[in-house]
């Protein structure tokens, strides 16, 4: 279903987080994620504390759903104590398996959460196979 691709942007992550360094449009900061499937729908939660809604950027192209979102500073010129909590640019991409129907993909935004509901597309989904015998055909030859 999800792909794991780039251990690298993985590593990338971490030392962010662990250093402190906030994110740029050039170098994203961290973006933590659940994901999880449940029947024939797929989930993915991102976490967004202290992100607008409207600064949430989130694209499909083929099988690779990108999300983007910006958390601002709150203290513009003011004296700064303390900054533990990360600002900047966080991005994350997802490659996901052909059988997701990424036209459908529903996303919502609600305390913090970015929450995206991919469903498994209809002709990935389990079915029956009618078996035919081959008697009906012996009985129309006359065999």
């Amino acid at each position: 279903m999800l792909m794991r691709t780039d251990p690298f942007r993985e590593l990338d992550r971490l030392t962010q987080q662990v250093l402190g360094t906030g994110g740029s449009f050039a170098r994203s900061s961290l973006m933590p994620m659940d994901a999880w499937r449940d029947g024939d729908t797929f989930h993915v939660e991102f976490d967004l504390p202290g992100v607008e809604p409207d600064g949430i950027d989130l694209d499909v192209e083929r099988n690779v759903v990108t999300v983007k979102a910006e958390r601002r500073p709150r203290y513009d010129e003011k004296q700064l104590i303390a900054a533990e909590r990360p600002f900047g640019v966080f991005s994350r991409q997802l490659v996901l398996g052909d059988n997701l129907d990424t036209g459908r993909i529903e996303a919502r935004y609600d305390g913090g959460v970015l929450t995206l509901t991919i469903p498994v597309a209809e002709e990935a989904k389990p079915r029956k196979i009618e078996i035919t015998g081959a008697t009906e055909d012996r009985q129309a030859i006359g065999a």
